[in-house]
């Protein structure tokens, strides 16, 4: 099974798990299982229409899934994905 990373920002809705095992063959699919196990997620990583987020970036690895297949880049059954949150802020 792949290893989803959870972010501390997002780990107050997976019961505090900083990574959880879930079974997927593209990026999109370990996301919604992401979402699926841990519905209270699901608004702060999907807009209304169902679409990622655009501050929610997706890695495979050391990679950013929007330079490769986007949601439907395959993943290794042992892969690694990682959720990264866009952060913003600070004093001009």
């Amino acid at each position: 099974m792949a290893s989803l990373l959870i972010p501390t920002a997002l780990r107050a809705f997976t019961d505090r798990k900083s990574e959880i095992e879930v079974a997927a063959r593209t990026a999109g699919e370990a996301v919604a299982a992401l979402a699926e196990a841990y519905p209270d997620i699901k608004q702060h990583l999907y807009e209304d229409g169902g679409a990622l987020r655009s501050f929610i970036n997706v890695f495979v690895g050391e990679t950013n899934i929007k330079s490769l297949n986007g949601l439907d880049t395959p993943i290794d059954a042992d892969a690694t994905v990682v959720l990264v949150p866009a952060i913003a802020g600070g004093v001009r």
